[in-house]
């Protein structure tokens, strides 16, 4: 299976979210995501601020590409490295971002 590395953004609480940025798994077909033992299927443009929603909650949520200039969010937050997964902390900061990975707070 194809993965990537992309931002992940919990819509379910409202507007102003969290999110992180994490290795997603795509499925045989590319129809659906997994991360973090979720599985995820596109809005296919239905959605108000949002692109997928959660298979088995429903819960929305924003998954897109990572940014060089790391305005991640769906309203352009910066990321920080507490919201960045260990696992792939190393390629982000040095591939994505190009710049060294801040201490984490």
């Amino acid at each position: 299976m194809r993965s990537r590395i992309m931002y992940i953004e919990d819509k379910s609480g409202g507007l102003d979210a969290v999110g992180r940025i994490g290795r997603v798994t795509f499925s045989k077909t590319g129809a659906t995501l997994s991360y973090a033992g979720r599985t995820f299927q596109s809005l296919k443009g239905a959605g108000f601020k949002a692109n997928f929603y959660d298979v088995a909650t429903g819960e929305r949520f924003w998954i897109s590409g990572p940014r060089r200039d790391g305005a991640d969010g769906l309203y352009g937050r910066i990321t920080q490295a507490a919201d960045v997964d260990p696992d792939v902390a190393d390629v982000y900061w040095r591939d994505i971002r190009r710049t060294p990975e801040p201490t984490r707070s």
